[in-house]
């Protein structure tokens, strides 16, 4: 006769959490779909198709590299490109689909302000 019990048949992620009928999960699981899980699709989010403020900030940094702007021009490019980047890491920080999406517009949005504090 067979053990009907959890994980009998050698399977570890049969094993069920004392006291419930849910899986046990392992902590750097949960951490991970804390993390990462998108709160309204439940998918994994990392990383999405860069949105309008971002797109602008890459155009104006392939603008400074590729043709090193001058005088005026130089001031524009890095205006622009600073305040979509700040819109971009703000929007990201109100309203990201996951946790991580929100800590990595606030590591920007902080990253930016330590930098125009100390002038660079």
């Amino acid at each position: 006769m067979s053990d009907p019990s959890p994980g009998a048949s050698g399977d570890e992620t049969a094993t069920i959490a004392a006291g419930t009928m849910e899986p046990m999960r392992s902590p750097v699981r949960s951490w991970a779909n804390w993390l990462f899980r998108d709160r309204c699709t439940g998918g994994i989010v990392v990383a999405q198709w860069p949105n309008a403020p971002l797109t602008l900030w890459l155009v104006t940094v392939a603008a400074r590299w590729v043709f090193h702007p001058r005088g005026d021009w130089s001031t524009i490019v890095q205006v622009v490109g600073g305040i979509a980047l700040v819109i971009w890491a703000t929007d990201e920080l109100v309203r990201g689909v996951n946790p991580w999406r929100r800590m990595l517009g606030a590591g920007v949005l902080l990253t930016l302000l330590i930098g125009w504090a100390l002038g660079r």
